[in-house]
């Protein structure tokens, strides 16, 4: 019966996102009690957009790729492990022997900390489980316990949750999205970084007075401000860095110009689609938990409806490449989620209030520690890729996206012991990191009139 129910489960992921989600959503919906055709509607509306995000995503991988590569060679660039991104490590993660575990344990930790009060966060964002997922599959391949890999999954879920938690406030305030949030494995757990930077910078007269943002570059710039503009100046840019003749440049400028336009287009799919499905669970969580606030936890792709958010995804995949050059002893080339990159400083730019000169620095040091991390992790990605019969055994990967990340790695690292001094100093930062927004947010939500946890 079990056997069945976790092959059934491994079965609706290999499906992929666009078909996943529409069919989870579909079922809580009707669950939940919306109509039968109104819950299929909403289930379809929302693959419609991923499968949109998808295609997005698939060009500016197939186009930013080869000039990033095209970059590293023509400046000499000696980094050899190729960052696999998140398209290699999320199939990874679902292959692994926890993954079909990993979702109903995810599921059922965010029931017990809703039941105990200790999240708001409801999260109907079960593609991204494999953020969690991941974080076991990887405690589990390198210690070889199984028990411990839940556990992984355990504390990533409740820090991921938590997250949400934290950041809802902003995603009202600067998105303008009531009661949703975005508790995901990426950008949530970086967020917390920019508030240092953010706090460092008001510190620091005159420059605490610069603010550039898309708009006021529309103001300033006239036509040559709006996002089309940026697109294509922006794709056009990274074409001649990567050595590229105007007739190879230009098209890249006009297919990120075209990301610019449709990229917020296609997340309006995704936001519609999981609309009936936020305003019937809020209506049943009021109804039952009487006044208290509660958060939709939803994939970070509806950020990138912000023309800020898609602006910074384009700076840094130059910059990023640049980071890679500046840490010591980094191999891994950034690869495979430059067409992501919008996702780690998604929240960073929430923070800085859509300033661009501010996510300039706090991206920066985002990109920075999660090379550093993603370095770290080779070995261990590796293993992974080798179990999951994902590679041939003979070549080393890496990835920004959970390979980075510094809740995955400080909590495998309790367990191996690989690189105490390291792993110390990362805990250190991060946790001095998170510690520090803890307290700015509570003086935040304050400040907004709201209850701080």
């Amino acid at each position: 019966m079990l056997d069945g129910i976790l092959n059934g489960i491994q079965y609706v992921i290999d499906m992929g996102a666009s078909v996943m989600l529409p069919i989870v959503i579909a079922i809580i919906s009707i669950c939940i009690g919306i109509k039968v055709g109104k819950a299929i509607q909403s289930g379809l509306m929302i693959g419609v957009g991923f499968v949109g995000l998808s295609l997005l995503i698939n060009m500016m991988s197939d186009q930013l790729g080869p000039a990033a590569q095209a970059m590293s060679k023509r400046f000499g660039l000696t980094l050899n492990v190729v960052d696999i991104g998140w398209p290699g490590a999320s199939p990874m993660t679902w292959a692994s022997n926890i993954s079909t575990v990993a979702i109903p344990v995810a599921i059922l930790v965010n029931v017990v900390m809703l039941l105990l009060k200790l999240t708001r966060t409801v999260n109907i964002d079960v593609w991204n489980i494999w953020h969690m997922a991941f974080t076991g599959a990887i405690v589990y391949t390198v210690t070889g316990n199984f028990t411990v890999g839940i556990l992984g999954v355990v504390f990533h879920a409740a820090a991921t949750y938590k997250m949400g938690d934290l950041w809802a406030p902003l995603m009202h305030q600067y998105f303008g999205m009531d009661g949703l949030t975005v508790p995901h494995g990426g950008g949530s757990c970086m967020g917390v970084v920019a508030c240092v930077v953010d706090a460092v910078i008001d510190k620091i007269p005159g420059v605490r007075k610069i603010n550039i943002t898309a708009d006021s570059l529309m103001e300033k710039a006239g036509v040559f401000g709006e996002p089309i503009i940026i697109g294509g100046i922006l794709g056009t840019a990274v074409g001649f860095l990567a050595g590229y003749t105007p007739q190879e440049a230009f098209p890249l400028g006009v297919n990120m110009s075209a990301v610019m336009v449709l990229m917020p287009r296609v997340v309006s799919c995704i936001i519609d689609g999981l609309m009936p499905l936020s305003e019937r669970a809020k209506e049943i969580l009021t109804k039952k938990f009487g006044n208290a606030e509660f958060y939709i936890g939803l994939d970070p792709a509806i950020l990138l409806r912000d023309s800020q958010v898609i602006t910074a995804g384009l700076i840094f995949i130059p910059m990023t490449l640049l980071i890679a050059v500046l840490v010591p002893g980094n191999q891994v080339l950034p690869f495979g989620d430059l067409a992501t990159i919008g996702f780690f400083t998604s929240v960073a730019v929430a923070v800085h209030k859509g300033n661009l000169f501010r996510t300039l620095f706090s991206g920066s040091a985002i990109m920075y520690m999660t090379i550093w991390i993603a370095n770290e992790t080779i070995p261990w990605m590796t293993e992974l890729a080798k179990v999951t019969g994902s590679t041939d055994g003979g070549r080393m990967v890496a990835a920004l996206d959970q390979g980075g990340n510094p809740l995955t790695y400080v909590f495998t690292q309790v367990f191996v012991r690989e690189n105490i001094g390291g792993a110390a100093l990362i805990a250190a930062i991060y946790v001095a990191c998170l510690l520090f927004t803890v307290f700015s947010m509570r003086k935040y939500k304050k400040g907004m009139g709201q209850e701080g946890e």
